[in-house]
């Protein structure tokens, strides 16, 4: 083994420290803005952990997409999706039973199935576009939009009909106000900061992935779903078992599905944006295949109960861990 390895292995762990220092930055300063702005905590899985988590997704992928390797960034989008609605949703089920609200299963499931048929009807000729990547970046910005509208106006339902206000007076609105905006401050230094990490740390992260995988022989495609897909993830899979530890039992399917929407619609679309994804004469059908049935597996699971139980956490850890070897294979 000459130097190129230890030096691939090296880049590799640097990008994934700053990955994983950038993500955790960007969501802790944008979680903070959005509850200081007074956004519900479903409303903030749904958009601004999921942005923040798919941070890493958006660097990584669009750096592979400028170098031309959208096979790698396509990878890390199938790969990532994978990861997030088996492996992390059923990892953080098996530590604490996941309750999933009824408006999830209304809204965004159908969404989320949306998505997954977007990949391979989008990749049906084989390419996706520079128009169909901005209609997907479209399908992003407006999944946000009527979400972020959608729950404000239950929740000024729910105010009037309690009877409730939000408001506070006197003294303690300008305590309140005053701490919220040393808050936001400190929110928005964290936030251009893990931004500031995301993106070196994708491009040490890219470029370590891509000399390993020529030195192991690896596939660019293989290589996207996998150790790329892994080390994007990480942000998501925190988030959610950290949740779990603290009995937080809603935040984790609203982050992954969430997450899943902007990887497809955002991520996806970008790099396509930038350079035309080209898959051949047709994509690896395992892939899209593989990816469906643990969208649809996961979805039944969150509509029999609402709940995703510690077994059904453990039936979704096997599949994805069936998805990679079948990936592998075929």
């Amino acid at each position: 083994m000459g130097l190129d390895t230890p030096i691939a292995i090296a880049r590799l762990v640097i990008g994934l420290l700053l990955l994983f220092a950038g993500g955790l930055a960007l969501l802790r300063g944008s979680t903070t803005l959005a509850r200081t702005l007074g956004i519900s905590p479903l409303v903030i899985g749904l958009t601004v952990m999921a942005y923040g988590t798919s941070a890493p997704e958006l660097a990584v992928s669009t750096e592979a997409a400028v170098g031309h390797l959208t096979p790698v960034a396509l990878g890390n989008v199938i790969g990532a999706c994978a990861a997030n609605i088996s492996l992390i949703l059923g990892i953080t089920a098996v530590i604490t039973p996941q309750i999933v609200e009824g408006r999830i299963i209304r809204r965004e499931a159908p969404a989320l199935l949306l998505s997954v048929v977007a990949i391979p009807i989008t990749l049906y000729d084989g390419e996706i576009t520079r128009t169909e990547g901005l209609i997907m970046v479209g399908c992003a910005v407006a999944f946000t939009v009527v979400t972020l509208t959608v729950s404000a106006m239950g929740e000024s339902r729910e105010l009037a009909a309690s009877g409730a206000h939000p408001a506070l007076t006197g003294s303690h609105a300008a305590i309140a106000d005053r701490r919220n905006e040393g808050s936001r401050i400190v929110a928005l230094v964290l936030s251009a900061l893990g931004v500031f990490l995301i993106v070196a740390g994708s491009e040490q992260f890219v470029g370590g992935a891509r000399r390993l995988a020529g030195e192991w022989g690896i596939s660019e495609r293989m290589l996207g779903m996998t150790i790329v897909a892994l080390g994007t993830s990480l942000p998501e899979l925190l988030t959610s078992v950290l949740g779990a530890w603290k009995g937080e039992q809603r935040l984790a399917a609203g982050t992954v599905i969430g997450s899943n929407l902007l990887n497809v619609f955002l991520v996806l679309g970008m790099v396509a944006y930038l350079n035309p994804v080209r898959v051949g004469e047709r994509m690896h059908p395992v892939d899209a295949i593989g990816l469906g049935a643990l969208t649809i597996l996961a979805v039944v699971f969150m509509r029999g109960s609402r709940k995703v139980t510690r077994l059904e956490g453990v039936i979704l850890i096997a599949g994805y861990v069936a998805f990679l070897v079948a990936a592998g294979l075929f």
